[in-house]
């Protein structure tokens, strides 16, 4: 049956409940003035914020060819489901880890409905605009579709200026009409003390600020890390050697308190950088709680000019007025000298050492060595370049088969960061590519014992025939996308890192609980399909989808839809290829195949969710409208 049926009838369809635009809404009945022929008037807007109108000079953001489209793009529903793959996932009963093969704008509108707030750590590698290969965009910017989006009143001139601005290469506009409905759904998906990583390179690293400073706010802004790609110099570009490339870093909410560590103890426990809860890793002393002795053999040379204060010490910090109860040496960078340093402690103020990262050096503190480092510094991290993820790639399939893959160190060493207090985080890559993320969270796991989650999502493109990839594919006889490289390359890091977890635990001598424990190497791969629609002949007649997905898919989209449980569990079969359930939510499909006695045990024991796609409004489920929703 159709949506409007279902609501006629007085059932409860859900998605349709919190349709309504609430600021819209409150505007409509507050400040109705604000509303002019359903478009909003910015003068009058301005006049009810107080803020100054008829402004002559322009306002200082970011623009493009596209933004209205793109946002748009954005509050769009999505016309795809999800189909359960059981041929390409791995360990599927088990598993936490997902796989969402398609177009990561439908995939990350389909992980709203449960992810919202829930993403610790996103980390994407988009694909890079350039002027050696035409930028593909999946994402359809033309009249039909803007009067899909209620976008009619853009002239032919528009248009014309998108089509133009699109189809040209290195095209700044394009590029960032196609990432900026893909970052607001980030930004949905991030938990309150999440972070973003984005890696980028010269071309786009100026706009991507822009871009994230309006979506993210410029206030949650980290860092722009530098990476070095590569030991030897390119000199392809601009006569110029090229040896690095960006990683962009914005925080979700900067009052949260995150700090960055990667640091560990000999007991295996892990600490922030910062000991006071400042969110940019900052370590504070409160106001005469210690005392810096400094022996002049650690004195650096430095420029002592005023206002140029900048004395690297090697400190013993002595607790408690005087009491040397917890001694370390700490060695980092002070803006002040040793007698600006005691006239603070004298005054009672408090001491802030900042910034981080410090030297890489050993604190001893209650029998443990507290390892601190710079948190992207090739030289302490050995970050790896692309030729390591390269080799790593190689190593793994036998041959070289994707271009500049990002090495696993990295991925690793980012996640590690973000993570330390939580290592049953969820990551989320949406442009997963060579399924870098994935592996790196396995690896990370295997390391630490952690039990994170890995999200990935990646579009069926098709790979050109003359390229290695495509061969490979079709040696292993996988369909020749880019996802079945993701997937393959999962299945093989996986069984790499169980079986060195087996050999190491099977040596002699090791004691039981020292031996690891295999992380989760599983992962569920769902296929993107379009979901069901109703078909309009020419005589106007309605003709119903005929109905061609398994019952477990179907059961999943709706687990998906309603979002109240994880997509990652395995729901409980109660009636085979009807009733499943999840804790006490039941969710029904071929509702017509079930009995009334089914219809009252899932209700009587829980919240009831059918399929409306397979549902049809017979007398049986008119008596339970009250009692069950219906999910499209």
């Amino acid at each position: 049956m159709a949506e409007q049926d279902f609501i006629k009838a007085g059932f409860t369809v859900v998605g349709t409940e919190n349709n309504e635009n609430k600021l819209l809404s409150f505007l409509k009945e507050n400040y109705p003035n604000v509303i002019r022929d359903t478009e909003i008037n910015l003068e009058e807007l301005k006049a009810v914020l107080g803020l100054p109108v008829d402004e002559k000079v322009n306002g200082y953001g970011l623009n493009f060819v596209g933004r209205n489209f793109a946002r748009a793009k954005y509050a769009q529903k999505t016309e795809k489901e999800l189909r359960l793959n059981n041929t390409l996932s791995k360990n599927i009963d088990t598993t936490e880890n997902l796989v969402l093969k398609g177009d990561n704008l439908d995939s990350l509108k389909i992980l709203k409905n449960h992810y919202s707030g829930k993403i610790k750590c996103i980390y994407i590698d988009p694909p890079y605009n350039t002027t050696s290969e035409e930028f593909i965009y999946p994402d359809k910017f033309d009249k039909e579709e803007a009067e899909v989006l209620g976008l009619a009143n853009l002239s032919e001139s528009d248009f014309a200026r998108m089509d133009f601005s699109f189809k040209t290469k290195k095209s700044h506009n394009g590029w960032l009409a196609f990432m900026y409905p893909r970052l607001l759904l980030a930004r949905d998906l991030l938990s309150k003390d999440g972070v973003i990583f984005i890696s980028i390179d010269d071309n786009e690293v100026a706009q991507l600020r822009l871009l994230m400073d309006d979506i993210f706010g410029e206030e949650n802004f980290v860092s722009e890390f530098i990476w070095e790609k590569k030991k030897k110099p390119s000199f392809l570009h601009n006569n110029v050697g090229k040896l690095s490339e960006y990683i962009i870093c914005y925080l979700k909410n900067s009052t949260e308190t995150f700090p960055f560590s990667v640091e560990s103890t000999t007991k295996g426990k892990k600490y922030p950088f910062n000991n006071a809860g400042n969110s940019m890793g900052e370590l504070v002393f409160p106001a005469g709680s210690v005392q810096f002795k400094m022996p002049d053999s650690t004195v650096e040379p430095q420029d002592m000019s005023e206002g140029n204060i900048k004395t690297r010490l090697k400190t013993q910090l002595i607790i408690e007025k005087g009491v040397n109860k917890n001694e370390f040496i700490l060695e980092g960078e002070f803006r002040y000298s040793q007698d600006t340093l005691n006239e603070i402690i004298k005054n009672k103020e408090g001491i802030v050492v900042s910034k981080i990262p410090f030297r890489p050096n050993h604190i001893k503190k209650g029998g443990e060595i507290k390892k601190m480092k710079n948190m992207f510094s090739p030289v302490h991290y050995e970050m790896e370049t692309n030729e390591d993820g390269t080799a790593q790639l190689v190593e793994l399939m036998g041959d070289e088969i994707f271009t500049n893959p990002k090495p696993v160190k990295l991925i690793n060493t980012i996640i590690k960061s973000v993570t330390y207090d939580d290592d049953s985080s969820i990551i989320l890559d949406f442009f997963a590519g060579s399924g870098t993320t994935g592996h790196a969270v396995m690896q990370l796991n295997a390391e630490d014992g952690g039990n994170r989650k890995f999200i990935l999502c990646q579009i069926d493109e098709p790979i050109k025939e003359d390229k290695p990839a495509y061969k490979f594919c079709i040696d292993n006889n996988l369909p020749p996308v880019i996802s079945s490289i993701t997937i393959e390359r999962l299945k093989r890091a996986g069984e790499k890192i169980a079986n060195a977890i087996e050999a190491d635990n099977s040596k002699t001598g090791l004691f039981e609980e020292d031996k690891k424990q295999v992380p989760d190497i599983g992962f569920k791969v769902f296929d993107s399909v379009e979901a069901p629609k109703l078909k309009v002949d020419d005589k106007g007649q309605i003709s119903f989808p005929e109905n061609d997905t398994d019952a477990l898919s179907r059961i999943y989209n709706m687990i998906f839809t309603v979002g109240l449980d994880e997509p990652t569990q395995v729901p409980e079969e109660v009636v085979k290829d009807c009733i499943y359930k999840i804790g006490n939510h039941f969710y029904i499909t071929n509702s017509e195949k079930i009995t009334s006695d089914d219809y009252s045990n899932a209700i009587k024991n829980g919240k009831v969710f059918i399929d409306g796609w397979t549902a049809s409004l017979n007398g049986t489920l008119q008596n339970y409208k009250e009692d069950v929703k219906i999910v499209f």
